[in-house]
């Protein structure tokens, strides 16, 4: 009687490209959750490896630092995935020798799916890697990097898998994301066991909203008011009135001003303000638009009148404010 021989279990190999300032979490989320699954499935179904360009060990940004086991002249052969870990200060990282690694990974393993955590999105966009695909990057980095990319097509997603490319937005989004990939890979129950060992109530999908809304903190009995604000954060650069917004929602003025001041302490002008402003503290503080560009894209028509709003909000000017970072 002839024997069938057994077909071997699937292993994959993960790499994670480290620069300087990376964020440790959503890297060591996608490792726990790879760890887990090799208990849960009783072999080493995924294997880990860190690099940096050199070898030599990298600070992440909290100055823990992390050892390379390979360096960017090494073979990935082996390799099924490579994530690039950034987090802040991550345009100092856009460097020659980053792209031209990523670039020869990608022309040398076609099959070899690239990847980013947190702000690593913005280092495969600068190396010209992701202009097919959609995309992803952490909230807080959004719009610098619309502004630095505006024809790629971003989304607000936790994470996106699109064909050779995952982005992902950081934080524990990391672990949503590889307990999904796992489960395409072994099955749901796989997934759902690791879940329940990290006390996860639930595995987020890659649909679901990175950023917090504000309807997770007022209800959903506040529709009106969830809706100002959501066209406030849409129309940054082209302020829409008060007026306009309080016939958009279908209620008045004066219900509009007494559903800000009840919930959100402010007036609807002033929360207006702060949403432009903070957005313009970001593009400040993370990219390298002039100043006069950064206050044109958060809604003010003169520089004077935006170097006046942000000393009065922030207490510092705004070309101040870029000195420092």
């Amino acid at each position: 009687m002839q024997m069938q021989s057994q077909t071997p279990p699937k292993t994959f190999t993960y790499g994670f490209v480290l620069v300087e300032d990376f964020s440790l979490l959503p890297m060591t989320s996608a490792i726990e959750a790879m760890r887990m699954a090799n208990q849960v499935l009783g072999f080493k179904a995924y294997s880990w490896y860190t690099i940096t360009h050199n070898g030599a060990p990298v600070k992440a940004s909290d100055s823990i630092s992390i050892s390379a086991d390979f360096d960017f002249s090494s073979s990935f052969n082996q390799f099924d995935t490579i994530f690039v870990c950034a987090g802040i200060n991550v345009v100092k990282q856009a460097n020659p020798k980053l792209v031209q690694f990523l670039t020869r990974i990608e022309q040398k393993h076609q099959k070899l799916t690239l990847g980013s955590l947190c702000t690593g999105t913005y280092l495969l966009a600068h190396a010209d890697l992701i202009k097919q695909s959609r995309c992803t990057i952490q909230w807080d980095h959004m719009e610098m990097f619309c502004e630095a990319y505006p024809s790629l097509n971003i989304e607000s997603s936790l994470f996106v898998i699109d064909d050779k490319r995952i982005t992902c937005a950081g934080g524990t989004a990391a672990l949503d994301m590889m307990l999904n990939i796992i489960r395409h890979d072994f099955g749901r129950d796989v997934s759902t066991q690791i879940g329940e060992i990290f006390l996860a109530d639930r595995i987020r999908s890659e649909n679901e909203r990175q950023k917090i809304p504000l309807q997770a903190s007022l209800g959903s009995s506040h529709e009106s008011l969830i809706n100002a604000v959501s066209l406030m954060e849409a129309n940054t650069e082209e302020v829409i009135d008060l007026d306009s917004i309080s016939d958009y929602i279908n209620v008045s003025r004066r219900q509009l001003e007494r559903l800000f001041n009840k919930h959100l302490k402010d007036t609807p002008s002033r929360y207006y303000l702060k949403i432009r402003l903070n957005k313009a503290h970001r593009l400040l503080t993370q990219t390298s638009m002039s100043i006069t560009d950064v206050g044109i894209s958060c809604g003010f028509s003169t520089t004077p009148h935006f170097s006046k709003s942000y000393r009065d909000f922030f207490g510092i000017s705004p070309s101040n404010e870029r000195i420092q970072h």
